[in-house]
């Protein structure tokens, strides 16, 4: 875990980072929004920015977003002034921490960061051979490529690959290929000079150089422009990179491990990935079988979602009665853990008592394992009884009933109404909801198309006054 500082709050947040070393963190200090950006334009790196909310919170979180650097940020306040927590959150920090420091406080947003990188949850003898292979080749230097479907925690697996690795105290680093624009993916990779392009404000250290001595996580890698394929195979051959608009080569010493959601024998097929690339990569290839092929980790996700998201949330860690649990087991998964995560997730939330009812877990049956459209008698019933029920609310808590509505509808309202109790910070949404803010802008697209309005940052506040 990297913790980088902002600011100094007359020494508060100096004893914060004294307590993250306590707790195994590497942390590193930087007195203003401008020192930081600019140590991780340089190749510091960090997991987690813990930042003085009298500082400028907004600019940091802007050019982060705008810079593509992805590190999660904290907002740091003497006292807990509602007002103060509130402008972090607008500002883009995803939680706020008064001040002077609570060493179990800091202690839970480091393990809320840490969390699901190198331990893997699992109970099947399925999952156990895939972790078996992966303690085998760990020691070694050699490039691994792991395939799965989506939602299958490909990237989980890289982190644990890495903690086993001997290069588990050094840095690692992914980047999703498939979030980035092409024009923009080379600089991202192999770093760019102050002027190389429009908005290169600067010198930028790439994920090659960040990584070095450490390991690079190519996330998606088949979504890479075969352009880019040529000079990535170089850099894996050569062990150097150029920076765009450099001119002298740069080593780098890294173990790369790229993933794919994609048959890449296929993609080579078809012209779409470079063969010598994907032999170079796939020394040892990791494939992660989906959730319905190893059913006996389905049961032991779910109380772990459900006991994360409860204590998330504030309320006791329910019980999966009999009836879920049968739910569960027979459900296809074509989302596999990801989706299983965003059910426990639901059901925390929907649930009225402590044990997660059959009603209180809403499944998407649209979908058949093998992937093709297939009408689900039950959804039908749920459909007509939409038009024959109108939505209601219990005047006691202000829940609205379940019973009548689609899951669409469901799906809309706990969304809408996440989006507004976080002043409409999509950030902060997207990670109580345990969906991607990929996910969740598509769905608000998709409301607005609709007529709906979306709450704006900040306008539950106005709102409200």
């Amino acid at each position: 875990m990297r913790l980088l500082i902002v600011g100094t709050l007359d020494g508060h947040i100096a004893s914060a980072g004294k307590i993250a070393l306590e707790r195994g963190a590497k942390v590193a200090h930087a007195d203003s929004v401008d020192a930081a950006l600019n140590a991780l334009r340089g190749g510091q790196g960090a997991d987690l920015i813990m930042i003085d909310v009298q500082l400028d919170v907004a600019k940091l979180c802007t050019s982060l977003e705008s810079e593509r650097i992805s590190v999660p940020v904290v907002g740091c306040g003497i006292g807990a002034e509602a007002k103060l927590a509130v402008n972090a959150i607008k500002a883009g920090a995803k939680e706020y921490i008064p001040l002077p420091p609570d060493a179990e406080l800091i202690a839970a947003v480091l393990a809320a960061v840490a969390e699901e990188t190198s331990s893997l949850i699992h109970r099947d003898p399925a999952m156990a051979r895939v972790l078996r292979l992966t303690d085998q080749i760990a020691p070694s230097d050699a490039s691994v490529l792991i395939t799965g479907e989506s939602g299958t925690g490909k990237e989980v697996l890289a982190h644990y690959l890495h903690s086993k690795s001997k290069r588990a105290r050094r840095h690692f680093i992914s980047l999703n290929c498939a979030a980035i624009p092409e024009t923009l993916l080379e600089s991202e990779l192999f770093g760019h000079e102050k002027g190389a392009f429009t908005g290169a404000v600067g010198r930028r250290i790439g994920k090659f150089e960040e990584a070095n001595g450490g390991t690079l996580l190519l996330d998606e890698i088949s979504e890479m422009h075969p352009r880019l394929q040529a000079k990535l195979l170089r850099a894996i051959q050569e062990r150097e990179i150029d920076r765009v608009g450099g001119s002298q080569p740069i080593k780098v010493d890294i173990r790369l491990i790229a993933t794919s959601n994609r048959d890449l024998e296929e993609e080579v097929r078809q012209g779409n990935f470079r063969e010598d690339l994907y032999f170079r990569l796939n020394v040892v290839t990791l494939n992660l079988p989906a959730l319905r092929e190893r059913p006996r980790d389905i049961e032991v996700l779910a109380e772990h979602f459900a006991a994360k998201y409860a204590e998330a949330n504030g309320v006791p860690t329910p019980t999966i009665s009999p009836e879920v649990r049968e739910l569960l087991l027979n459900h296809p998964w074509r989302g596999n853990v990801r989706e299983l995560e965003n059910t426990m997730h639901r059901a925390v939330l929907l649930g009225q008592g402590t044990v997660i009812t059959p009603e209180s877990v809403l499944l998407d049956h649209g979908f058949r394992a093998s992937g093709g459209a297939a009408e689900d008698t039950a959804s039908e019933g749920v459909a007509e009884a939409a038009g024959a029920v109108e939505p209601e609310t219990d005047a006691e808590n202000g829940v609205r009933a379940l019973v009548g509505r689609t899951v669409a509808d469901v799906e809309r309202d706990l969304i809408l109404d996440t989006l507004q109790h976080c002043l409409g910070n999509r950030t902060h949404a997207a990670n109580i909801l345990g969906i991607s803010i990929r996910t969740l802008r598509n769905k608000l697209k998709l409301y607005s198309q609709d007529g709906i309005t979306i709450p704006t940052p900040g306008e539950a506040e106005r709102s409200s006054a």
